[in-house]
């Protein structure tokens, strides 16, 4: 019978004793906030059950981050499915949010070599959440889901079960973007959680809230 011998699961619904989403290494839990402001504050807190990032008003560039500080701890070619419950109080014109897996993070989401993740892009993005994959060497950029996404939850699947080479993508239960063929397997390494929320020079206060984060593996 298939057990806790043979899978793993991270799940976390920001609930429990971490009083805030830490700036710095904190051994009480994996999560590292990154922030590039400079003249403004952006929040990151944790609320009851739920992470939220939100912009600052300030008008400058600002990218704030939540994930593994670069701790690419879920082996790629192990992992069964990521699943992220994930809400936006906006992401207007200027603003950026990307959640999913990804290797070793970037304040340019294009930059990182090897994700798999849901995007939202400008003032369109409640109408428009694409999904991405790249290896380092199949790059699918920006694949429309049909799919919209603002301020009720919504349920995003990261399905890696019939193998890198065919990474499938679900919203609320639905198969998204299912005439593309996500292959990620010219990667062979370790991934980690990412929600990054970013913004240009505007005064935008766009907020990202996550209820949970569940990975399951095999072991």
């Amino acid at each position: 019978m298939a057990g806790i011998q043979d899978f793993q699961e991270f799940a976390d619904d920001f609930n429990g004793a971490v009083a805030a989403l830490p700036t710095s290494a904190d051994p009480a839990t994996p999560w590292l906030i990154d922030d590039t402001s400079s003249a403004g504050a952006p929040t990151y807190t944790k609320g009851t059950s739920t992470a939220v990032l939100t912009l600052a008003s300030t008008s400058e560039v600002e990218n704030v981050a939540l994930h593994f500080g670069d701790a690419l701890d879920f082996d790629i070619d192990l992992i069964m499915r990521a699943e992220f419950g994930v809400k936006v109080s906006g992401c207007t014109t200027g603003t950026e949010l990307v959640f999913g897996l990804g290797s070793a993070r970037n304040d340019t989401t294009d930059s990182v070599t090897a994700n798999a993740w849901f995007k939202m892009v400008g003032a369109t993005s409640t109408t428009a959440v694409v999904v991405e994959t790249d290896d380092g060497v199949t790059d699918n950029d920006d694949v429309a889901t049909g799919a919209s996404l603002a301020t009720t939850y919504k349920r995003f699947v990261i399905d890696f079960t019939g193998g890198t080479s065919n990474v499938k993508f679900y919203i609320d239960g639905v198969q998204v973007a299912t005439s593309t063929t996500f292959d990620m397997s010219g990667y062979t390494a370790g991934l980690q959680p990412i929600v990054q929320i970013q913004k240009a020079a505007n005064t935008n206060v766009d907020a990202v809230t996550v209820d949970y984060i569940k990975i399951v593996s095999r072991r």
